[in-house]
């Protein structure tokens, strides 16, 4: 197998791969440091309250071991009265005293408790509420779209299917750095940080439910062990793999894919076309752009188009999917339509609204 480039999926140096964790779409929520900064200026400020209330009554205070309270000895007894240490050496022994320990100093005591306590209990709450996050996702997770690797292939592929109506909830985006996940969670994906070629790894993708999978790793050799492991764990999926040299496209057939694209000569012939003529080179491109200008997209024979001719539809027909043949519009055998086939047709792209189907998918 010829092999080219670098492929994140194989590289080790300059990043340490973490272990193998599914990251669920970013909630917009304020930074963990401020949070934290935020938190100590509160405590901070319950205890300079504390010792000036104790400071402004000191006369009402009593010390075991010189029986006056200085500043010093003010400072000692808000700390250890807030913690709930409480040694005793300070006591307050006037009503005057013991009234602002009862309605001030103790719910500053409380709140003081609340304020240290509270980033604790968030955390273990954030970590319960994140982990029924990801387990009600992997029950609720159908007929997705797992897509490896994202890179300029894979980000591509992904423009082209949410144009076409495809839910955010309905990706998951599997990459071996934890920076390309975080980039993904913050776009709204799910995804899974560890290498695609292990099995384990596309399990936590949850890839066995998947509908269709997207391999657009940057190393040939790396795609077909992806195609490989996917094929094992899903009998079923649709799987659609990118490979750089045209000679390592049988391979990745005989791996398992369903439909293997070339990206150096695709783009290669999508150059030659554009120096031949440029507006032809134009109109290629604003058809494989989904979204905008042209679609090209397939779609089921409507009843009404069944007995019809091609040409008799109302769409442009490019090709008739009929069974496992491929026909070209003008082939004999494609007319009349049977409501079995299916059309790849040329249409006005619809405009968002309309592109979304019952399902959204």
């Amino acid at each position: 197998m010829k092999q080219q480039g670098q492929d994140p999926i194989a590289r080790q140096a300059g990043e340490r791969l973490v272990d193998h964790r599914v990251i669920m779409p970013r909630r917009i929520v304020e930074k963990p440091l401020r949070q934290v900064g935020k938190r100590l200026l509160m405590a901070f400020g319950v205890l300079l309250l504390t010792v000036l209330i104790v400071w402004i009554d000191r006369a009402g205070y009593h010390d075991n071991s010189d029986e006056t309270v200085d500043l010093l000895d003010a400072i000692y007894y808000a700390t250890v009265t807030l913690s709930t240490t409480g040694y005793g050496d300070i006591v307050p022994y006037s009503d005057s005293a013991r009234l602002a320990n009862i309605l001030l100093i103790t719910p500053l005591r409380v709140l003081f408790l609340i304020i240290l306590v509270g980033t604790t209990l968030e955390v273990l709450t954030e970590r319960t509420r994140e982990e029924w996050r990801l387990n009600r996702w992997r029950a609720q997770l159908r007929e997705h779209t797992v897509v490896v690797g994202f890179g300029t292939k894979g980000r591509s592929a992904l423009q082209t299917l949410l144009a076409t109506g495809l839910r955010k909830e309905r990706v998951v985006i599997v990459d071996p750095s934890s920076k390309v996940i975080e980039t993904a969670s913050a776009e709204g994906f799910t995804g899974v940080v560890g290498d695609a070629t292990r099995s384990d790894v596309l399990l936590r993708a949850e890839v066995q439910k998947a509908r269709q999978i997207v391999v657009a790793t940057q190393r040939d050799d790396t795609a077909v062990l992806v195609t490989l492991t996917a094929r094992q764990l899903n009998r079923g999926a649709k799987i659609v793999a990118a490979v750089r040299e045209e000679e390592n496209a049988p391979l990745l057939k005989q791996s398992g894919a369903d439909a293997v694209i070339t990206s150096a000569s695709a783009a290669g012939r999508l150059l030659g076309l554009s120096v031949l003529s440029p507006s032809a080179g134009a109109v290629m491109e604003d058809l494989i752009q989904q979204g905008s200008g042209l679609d090209l997209l397939e779609r089921p024979v409507t009843k009404s188009e069944a007995g019809r001719s091609v040409r008799e539809t109302d769409d442009l027909v490019v090709s008739v999917l009929r069974g496992h043949r491929l026909l070209p519009y003008d082939d004999p055998h494609a007319s009349p339509l049977q409501l079995t086939d299916r059309l790849i047709v040329i249409v006005r792209a619809a405009p968002p609204a309309e592109v979304l189907g019952p399902r959204g998918e």
